[in-house]
C-alpha cells in the first residue's frame, strides 16, 4: 500500500475545506438571507455531516469562516482595479466602479445576507478592517489630488458608493449606476485643484 505524504494529506483537506466555503457561500447566495445549516452544505459538497465537523464546530464557526473568505475577495478585486488606473482621480473612480460591479454581481447580498445571521463581532471586526483597507487607498489619491480632508471627502465618496449600491440592488443597470456617479464625481476627481 502506497504512503499517503503530509502534503497531500494537507491539500485534500484544503480542497473539502474550500468546498465546505464554496457550498455555504452558494447556498447563501440562493437563498439571499438565512443561515445554510452544516447539514445542507454537507449535501452539496457531497460529504457526511460528520465530516463537515471535521472542519467546523459549528454554524458560527462556518459563517465566521466565510466572512473571512469574502470580504478579502471583496477587497482583493477592488485594489486590484484601482491599481489598474493612471492617475489618482482614476484610482478613486475605479474604486466606485469595481464596488458597483461586484454589488450587481451578487457579492454584495451575500455580505447582507451574512450580516443578518453571522456572529456579531466577527462580522463587525471584518468589515470595519475591510472598511479602512479600502478606504485608505481613496484617502491617498485624494490627498495626491490636494484634498482639503481626505478622510472625510473618502466618506462622502463611500455615501456616494452606498446609494449608487441600493439604486443597483433595486433593479438599476450597473452601466446606468457607475455613468451617474462619474458624472457627480468626475468633474472634482479630473481637476487639477479639486477644491
Amino acid at each position: 500500500m502506497p504512503r499517503i505524504s503530509a502534503a497531500t494529506v494537507a491539500e485534500h483537506r484544503a480542497r473539502q475545506r474550500r468546498a465546505i466555503l464554496d457550498a455555504a457561500r452558494e447556498i447563501i447566495a440562493e437563498n439571499g438571507h438565512g443561515s445554510p445549516s452544516l447539514a445542507e452544505v454537507a449535501k452539496r459538497t457531497g460529504l457526511a455531516r460528520s465530516s463537515v465537523y471535521q472542519y467546523f464546530d459549528s454554524r458560527d464557526d462556518l459563517l465566521t469562516a466565510v466572512i473571512a473568505d469574502v470580504l478579502p475577495r471583496w477587497a482583493d478585486y477592488v485594489t486590484a482595479r484601482m491599481r489598474e488606473a493612471d492617475d489618482p482621480g482614476g484610482r478613486v473612480l475605479a474604486y466606485v466602479s469595481a464596488n458597483l460591479h461586484l454589488v450587481a454581481t451578487g457579492e454584495h447580498a451575500i455580505a447582507r445576507a451574512l450580516a443578518e445571521v453571522a456572529p456579531r463581532e466577527p462580522l463587525a471586526q471584518s468589515s470595519r478592517d475591510m472598511h479602512n483597507a479600502l478606504l485608505a487607498p481613496v484617502v491617498e489619491a485624494l490627498r495626491e489630488l490636494g484634498a482639503s480632508d481626505p478622510d472625510a471627502i473618502a466618506e462622502l465618496i463611500q455615501s456616494v458608493v452606498y446609494a449608487a449600491s441600493r439604486m443597483v440592488e433595486s433593479g438599476m443597470p450597473e452601466g446606468s449606476a457607475v455613468a451617474h456617479t462619474r458624472e457627480l464625481l468626475a468633474p472634482y476627481l479630473t481637476g487639477r485643484n479639486p477644491r
